[in-house]
């Protein structure tokens, strides 16, 4: 944003040309009691230099991932960005290309979306993806949205296990839309399917499952998806693309659409956004799919060409016929997505979802050992909960001197885990790092030498 002053005569020409005499005649339809009569409180300008500096204390405040050591998970991961993905993805052709809204926009881009798209199906096992959404919450929305429009139900099943964030902005698209949303219970840190089928009926729109959901266990889908079946209900999964590098994909266990965040497909954290969301479904649920789908075809000479196949959004077509009113797709973060992917291969995703698990296991044994017990057990898959003995995010403040960022106290969440910690590892995380997080935390809860 630039700001470019404007001189008296300037503005006095530009009220001319609009066929007023003053500012304040601009305001003439602003009540009086709604305008400001004082000077905007506003501090003293600074120069170029100033601000610069200013801006950069600002930001050396921020925590950074390459400063800190980064156990933090729930949504958002440190993970390894391949040098290749900024190297493409920087490129002008792509970087500052507009958002492909009409079917003559570069085959390159379109190209792209393509491959994202034919990615996405095969880490899922589904038949069909969009070009992506906004975000890993937006597309839980989106899916639900989308098994109202196959069925015509409003009850919606979800799993009170999977990211709050996520449950916040699915409340918060539904909220008045007349939808009835039942979330099941998180004792023991996973989905009860008995719960899920006492809550099951005709009315069933979807039910919505994370997996591995927030705690990082990694859930029964099965029978869960086979409940959703007998009802009628389409069975919507919300899954970490990296677990599909070993996990079974969820059309294994009977989902019908597929979503997620995909910023850990070579995006970096960026402080909580931009984001990538992605859906898949079965192929007779392509119209219902929101945004845009890029197909590939033939032109006039038998060459192979690219094409926005469908867009479903209202600005394309009748609002009524409309599946949703998504403005864009990320085009840029899916780019980087696709090169990510498509850098690592089939083995190379597994070797990092491999290398998530282990160190995993490692720290977890390591807690262990030191004295810390786990909140839920089960399998999980790149991050726990462990019980501190003390208040979590006490424990969080403390380890901010040493620059470890030890995880995320779920007290942010809910009232009754105030000691609860979940953490999260990578492939980026080191022995030396989680043995340092090891004897940090000791210290910390008091477990440490001269502690209590």
């Amino acid at each position: 944003m630039v700001y470019i002053p404007r001189t008296e005569q300037e503005k006095t020409e530009m009220l001319r040309v609009i066929g007023v005499k003053t500012f304040d005649d601009l305001l003439a339809d602003v009540p009086e009691d709604l305008r400001l009569e004082r000077e905007l409180d506003l501090p003293p300008p600074l120069s170029e230099f100033e601000a610069k500096t200013a801006l950069r204390n600002l930001a050396s405040m921020s925590l950074d991932p390459d400063e800190w050591t980064c156990f933090l998970g729930g949504g958002a991961y440190d993970h390894y960005i391949p040098s290749i993905v900024d190297h493409i993805s920087s490129r002008s052709e792509f970087y500052t290309a507009y958002t492909p809204y009409q079917p003559e926009v570069s085959q390159g881009t379109l190209q792209s979306i393509f491959e994202f798209q034919s990615l996405i199906t095969r880490l899922t096992g589904m038949d069909i993806s969009n070009a992506s959404l906004y975000d890993g919450g937006t597309a839980i929305a989106e899916a639900v949205l989308m098994a109202n429009a196959v069925n015509g139900r409003k009850h919606v099943i979800v799993s009170g296990c999977i990211n709050p964030l996520r449950l916040a902005v699915l409340e918060a698209y539904l909220g008045s839309s007349g939808f009835k949303i039942s979330v099941t219970g998180r004792e023991g840190g996973a989905t009860d399917p008995e719960e899920v089928r006492s809550l099951a009926g005709e009315d069933t729109c979807c039910v919505v499952l994370e997996n591995p959901n927030f705690f990082g266990v990694v859930e029964n889908g099965k029978p869960i998806g086979d409940i959703a079946q007998t009802s009628g209900a389409l069975f919507i999964v919300s899954v970490d693309p990296i677990s599909l590098g070993l996990l079974k994909p969820p059309s294994e266990y009977g989902a019908d659409v597929v979503v997620g965040e995909g910023q850990s497909l070579g995006n970096s954290l960026s402080f909580g956004g931009a984001c990538l969301g992605f859906i898949a479904t079965r192929s007779q649920h392509i119209r219902r799919l929101p945004g845009r789908i890029v197909g590939r075809t033939v032109d006039a000479d038998g060459n192979r060409c690219f094409c926005l196949t469908l867009q479903t959004r209202e600005q394309h077509i009748r609002r009524e016929r409309a599946t949703s009113n998504i403005c864009t797709n990320q085009a840029l973060l899916a780019l980087r997505a696709t090169v990510y992917l498509c850098w690592l291969g089939k083995h190379g995703i597994a070797e990092v979802a491999n290398l998530c698990l282990s160190k995993t296991v490692y720290a977890h044994r390591q807690l262990l050992d030191a004295g810390f017990s786990p909140r839920f057990t089960g399998p999980f898959f790149k991050e726990f909960t462990i019980k501190m003995p003390v208040d979590a995010a006490t424990v969080v403040e403390r380890l901010a001197g040493q620059r470890i960022a030890p995880g995320i106290p779920l007290g942010r969440f809910y009232e009754n885990e105030t000691e609860t910690l979940l953490i999260a590892f990578t492939e980026k995380r080191t022995k030396a790092e989680i043995d340092e997080l090891v004897l940090a935390l000791k210290n910390a809860a008091g477990k440490g030498r001269g502690g209590s």
